[in-house]
């Protein structure tokens, strides 16, 4: 990592911090309602996978150390025993596929394409590990706990729309996914360029040839002169 990367991861983990800030809406199912998995989708959205990953996990090592940046004011190792343990140890997890699945489509992507990975990694991969623990930590079965996880969708569904357009706004204006790195990694677009290479000195090789035999008859009544 650089210095850029650096700062980069340093300030979403502080972002996903500031959306702790605004309140919380308290479940019965004790883990409450805020605004924090909007940073997760924003993270892996702008950053890519590797960075949005490493700005969670950042955020979640600060949490558990006993920093209060969790929504209310919370953090603490004590958060790893209640319902929402599993929501915050999958924020690092969802920030990477969701960084991952942008990453893949970067050179064709959509506002569509990024709803769906924000869907895919903010939610689909979050309550995948989220309502698990819910279930073992609250005492629930694994009905119970998806019914009591139902009220975040309609939000979370709001918040990938939100995140998507301002991860597409941040795309056209100053990306920070690095697409050439991105095409380093993709070894059909280094196979395509050195095809058109081939292609070209292929052209340039069957030129000489041709221009060799148009001279032979020029040489040939010159020679016959003589």
């Amino acid at each position: 990592m650089n210095t850029r990367d650096i700062v980069y991861v340093s300030l979403f983990a502080a972002i996903v911090a500031a959306l702790g800030l605004l309140p919380k809406i308290q479940l019965m199912s004790g883990v409450p309602i805020t605004a924090q998995s909007l940073g997760v989708m924003l993270a892996g959205g702008v950053l890519g996978a590797r960075r949005g990953g490493l700005a969670l996990l950042l955020f979640v090592i600060l949490v558990l150390a006993g920093l209060p940046l969790l929504a209310g004011g919370r953090g603490g190792l004590g958060l790893l025993a209640s319902p929402s343990g599993g929501f915050l140890l999958a924020f690092p997890v969802a920030a990477f596929v969701t960084g991952f699945m942008v990453e893949r489509f970067w050179h064709k992507i959509t506002l569509p394409i990024m709803i769906v990975a924000n869907i895919v990694g903010g939610i689909v991969v979050l309550y995948c590990i989220g309502i698990p623990w819910l279930a073992i930590a609250g005492g629930f079965t694994a009905s119970k706990a998806a019914m009591l996880s139902a009220p975040f969708l309609p939000g979370d569904l709001i918040k990938a729309v939100l995140a998507a357009i301002a991860a597409m706004a941040v795309k056209r204006g100053y990306p920070l996914i690095d697409s050439a790195r991105l095409d380093v990694a993709r070894p059909d677009v280094v196979r395509s360029d050195e095809n058109v290479a081939d292609v070209t000195a292929s052209n340039a090789i069957s030129v000489e040839p041709t221009r060799s035999t148009r001279s032979s008859p020029a040489v040939s009544s010159a020679d016959s002169v003589k």
